[in-house]
C-alpha cells in the first residue's frame, strides 16, 4: 500500500464510499416495500349511547379496546334535528357494569341533544365498605351534575334489568332513597322500548328495528301497529353462566326472526360491544357510525367475543345488511324524554 499513489488511494476510497452508499441504498428501498402488518386505530369515541361531538377516553368496563376491522363503513345521512331553547335534564344509569351519566338538553318537542356523559363509575362493583360511603360517593356524583346547571330535580335514577341481578344494586338504592331520590326500575321489555324511543327516528320506524347488546341481556325492538314491541335474549357475559355459544345463537336467531321481514333494511343498534365495533371505524366525530359485518371484527375478550356472537346472530337470522351505532342514543335518555316537558 505505501507504493500506491495519492491518487490512487483517493480512487480507492471513493470506491468504497460508493459501494457502501449503493449498498444502503438497496437494502433500504426493499424494506420499505415489504408491507407492513398495521392494526386499525380506535377512533377517538365514548361508551355506548355517547356524545359524538365529544371526545371521550373511557369505554364500558370489561369492554375489549383491541381488534379489527377491514375498512371503514360508509356513512349514514341523516341528521337528528336539534333541540330549541331546550332544558337540561341528567340521568344517572346504574348498570351492570357500573355508573354511567348524562346531561341532556330537551325542548317541549322532545327534540334533544346529549351534552355531556361520563362513563364506568362504579359504585357497585367497588364494594364499598358501609351505607355512609356509598352516600357520600353519591353525593359527589350528584355535586358534578348540579355545578354544570342541572337542577336537582331534574337529576334521575334508573336501574336498568341487568343491574337488578347485582348483589350491591339493593345498597345503591337504599342510599339513593335516603337522599330523597327515586330510583326507577326497569324491566328488560320496558328498557329496550326506552332504548328504541332514543334512537330510533321517526322516519325509519316503518323500516327499521332496534338492538341494544348489554351485558346482562339483548333487546330486540321494533314499531308493531303503532306501538312499539320488544324481546329478551341473552347479554354480553352470557359465558359467566357457562352457557355455549351454540345454545345462545340458537335463542338470539328465533327472537331475531321475529322482527317483521319488512322491518329489517336497518338496525338501529347500541350497547358496550357494538361501541367496540363502532370505535374501529369511526370517522371523525359523526353521530352515526354504520358496523361491519360480524366476520371482519377480531376481538379479543370473553365479553367482546360473546357480543360479537350475538351480533353476528343477528344478522344472519334477519338479513339486515346495515346495522347502524348511535354514539349518543341510551335507554336511560329514552326514559327523560317520556317525563314532562
Amino acid at each position: 500500500m505505501q507504493r500506491i499513489t495519492l491518487a490512487g488511494r483517493l480512487i480507492i476510497t471513493l470506491v468504497v464510499v460508493a459501494a457502501v452508499y449503493f449498498g444502503f441504498r438497496y437494502f433500504a428501498g426493499n424494506k420499505a416495500t415489504t408491507p407492513a402488518t398495521t392494526t386499525a386505530p380506535a377512533s377517538p369515541g365514548a361508551a355506548p349511547g355517547t356524545g359524538a361531538g365529544s371526545d371521550y377516553s373511557t369505554t364500558e368496563p370489561g369492554a375489549s379496546t383491541t381488534g379489527t376491522a377491514a375498512t371503514t363503513a360508509p356513512a349514514f345521512n341523516y341528521e337528528a334535528p336539534a333541540p330549541v331553547n331546550g332544558k337540561l335534564k341528567g340521568v344517572v344509569e346504574l348498570g351492570a357494569s357500573g355508573f354511567n351519566s348524562f346531561i341532556v338538553r330537551i325542548d317541549k318537542d322532545r327534540n334533544w341533544k346529549l351534552e355531556k356523559a361520563e362513563f364506568g363509575n362504579s359504585l357497585v362493583m367497588e364494594n364499598m365498605s358501609s351505607d355512609d360511603d356509598v352516600r357520600k360517593g353519591l353525593k359527589a356524583y350528584i355535586g358534578q351534575m348540579l355545578d354544570y346547571g342541572v337542577g336537582g330535580r331534574d337529576i334521575h335514577f334508573v336501574v336498568s334489568s341487568g343491574a337488578l341481578k347485582a348483589s350491591g344494586t339493593a345498597k345503591i338504592i337504599k342510599a339513593l332513597k335516603s337522599l330523597n331520590y327515586v330510583v326507577n326500575t326497569v324491566t328488560p321489555e320496558k328498557e329496550g322500548i326506552l332504548g328504541l324511543r332514543s334512537v330510533l327516528p321517526a322516519s325509519f320506524a316503518d323500516k327499521s328495528f332496534v338492538t341494544d347488546i348489554g351485558s346482562g341481556n339483548t333487546k330486540i325492538t321494533w314499531m308493531s301497529g303503532g306501538a312499539p314491541k320488544s324481546v329478551e335474549t341473552y347479554g354480553a357475559k352470557y359465558f359467566q353462566d357457562n352457557v355455549d355459544d351454540a345454545t345462545v345463537a340458537t335463542d338470539v336467531k328465533a327472537k331475531a326472526q321475529q322482527v317483521p321481514e319488512n322491518l329489517r333494511q336497518t338496525c338501529f343498534i347500541i350497547g358496550g360491544v357494538p361501541f367496540e365495533m363502532a370505535k374501529k371505524v369511526r370517522n371523525g366525530k359523526e353521530r352515526y357510525t354504520v358496523l361491519q359485518a360480524a366476520d371482519t371484527y377480531q376481538l379479543d375478550n370473553a365479553k367482546s367475543k360473546a357480543g360479537l356472537n350475538i351480533y353476528k346472530s343477528i344478522a344472519e337470522a334477519t338479513g339486515c345488511k346495515q346495522f347502524v351505532f348511535d354514539w349518543d342514543a341510551n335507554f336511560t335518555i329514552g326514559y327523560l324524554l317520556t317525563l314532562p316537558q
